[in-house]
């Protein structure tokens, strides 16, 4: 469904005490003069047959999985998460280190030719959900223009376009991104006290994330659709005291507060005392909350879900630390760098870089570069040129896939628990794409 554009929105309420005020965000018809209408989904009877007919032919037409994403273990993993940038405008505790980490030279990280090559490979095996991380995406120079080359894979197959982000000037993008088919934003916010804000982040900028969120919420009343996550760590000692009106966030707001258990990686001085266990969350709840109820999960959520009653708004529970959802990840990774990570806590890593590059004689692929591949994969389709040539993609592709494939293969049962998490060699949480 196409969005308005900024034109058509309601623009955005400055940030006062009552943020994240009270509102009727029913995802209607939309009111605002001038704004386009969205339709209500009635369908006549002779519509419904019909779109049943399509299902079932779909179901019947429908191929097996890719076997290069499927691991022994039978699972198909069809989200791939893409670190667009190891940047970020923050410094939260449990992201990076204080003293930040050493960035990667530009040559290495991966353009945006290479990361919609990349993305329409995994889309060909049958991903169908691409979420953008980082560092913070949103400071990538040419974040827009990547996001709607990646958005046009939907007529491949990608139904999902999804975004972490820390919400500062995420406010400022989020018609161009709309417009690209972006679907959900995963916004990370550890605290509703701005100046416990700058404590848990070490920069200003409370404000901006506020506005980030109040944006959403106002296109979504014009019909945007974006689901609206947002991820709290909860560290004890630090802000678990705000668990509860977090919950009230989900009171009369259409979104999900997910409270993530503390987790351990290079740089973030973990430890066991400061992660708070899902349990200890779920009691504080449910003395304050005591209707509170369990709502069924998807297969592959990585979230347990709970509701109170009479909220619009939801909550979830990460717990990668005390109870590991493992059996039914279909997540892979790839860093800014270009290395695939088939588990957060493995640091095993594979360059999907350095295998694309062949292809232009180990050198950056830049839109230039791209347009030359095209045309000489178009002569080998026509038979003008042979396939050794070294500009041919298909040798490459195929190289790609097999390392994919062996990496997939390679994937653990499940990941290591408390007690050798926190003494494992791994990338800090912003070089992995958090």
């Amino acid at each position: 469904m196409a969005y308005p554009g900024a034109a058509a929105c309601i623009a955005a309420r400055p940030y006062g005490k009552n943020h994240l005020r009270p509102r009727n965000i029913s995802r209607g018809v939309a009111s605002a003069a001038g704004a386009r209408t969205y339709p209500s989904h009635h369908f006549s009877p002779e519509q419904t047959a019909a779109q049943s007919s399509t299902r079932r032919e779909a179901i019947r037409n429908a191929k097996p999985f890719s076997a290069f994403l499927t691991d022994t273990f039978q699972r198909r993993h069809d989200y791939l998460r893409i670190s667009i940038t190891e940047k970020c405008n923050l410094r939260c505790l449990y992201c990076m280190p204080e003293e930040g980490v050493p960035q990667s030279p530009s040559p290495d990280l991966l353009t945006t030719p290479e990361i919609f090559l990349l993305s329409s490979t995994f889309v060909s095996q049958g991903v169908t959900k691409i979420r953008l991380t980082g560092g913070e995406p949103t400071v990538r120079r040419d974040m827009l223009p990547l996001m709607h080359q990646i958005g046009t894979l939907r007529s491949k197959g990608l139904r999902e376009l999804c975004l972490t982000t820390n919400g500062i000037s995420l406010h400022r993008k989020l018609d161009s991104m709309v417009e690209a088919g972006l679907t959900g934003v995963n916004l990370s916010l550890d605290t509703l006290d701005p100046w416990q804000f700058q404590v848990m982040t070490r920069r200003k900028g409370f404000d901006m994330v506020m506005k980030s969120i109040d944006r959403i919420l106002e296109m979504n009343k014009l019909g945007a659709g974006i689901k609206l996550k947002i991820n709290c760590v909860v560290m004890r000692g630090m802000n678990d005291q705000e668990i509860l009106p977090f919950v009230e966030l989900g009171r009369e707001q259409d979104l999900e507060v997910r409270f993530i258990e503390y987790m351990p990686f290079d740089g973030n001085k973990w430890s066991e005392g400061k992660m708070l266990p899902f349990q200890d969350m779920l009691d504080t709840i449910r003395a304050k909350f005591p209707t509170l109820r369990k709502v069924q999960d998807h297969k592959n959520d990585t979230s347990k879900t709970y509701e109170v009653p009479g909220f619009v708004g939801r909550m979830g529970f990460i717990t990668s630390m005390t109870h590991n959802f493992c059996g039914t990840c279909n997540r892979l990774r790839i860093t800014s760098d270009g290395n695939l990570k088939v588990c957060l806590f493995d640091n095993d890593e594979v360059s999907l870089r350095d295998i694309l590059r062949k292809a232009s004689n180990g050198k950056p692929i830049d839109e230039t570069t791209l347009e030359a591949l095209k045309a000489i994969e178009i002569s080998h389709q026509q038979g003008i040129l042979a396939s050794s040539n070294p500009l041919g993609t298909t040798e490459y592709e195929r190289e790609l896939l097999d390392v994919i494939e062996l990496a997939v293969k390679g994937k653990k049962e499940k990941h290591a628990g408390i007690g050798e998490l926190e003494n494992m060699k791994n990338r800090p949480m912003i070089l992995i794409g958090g």
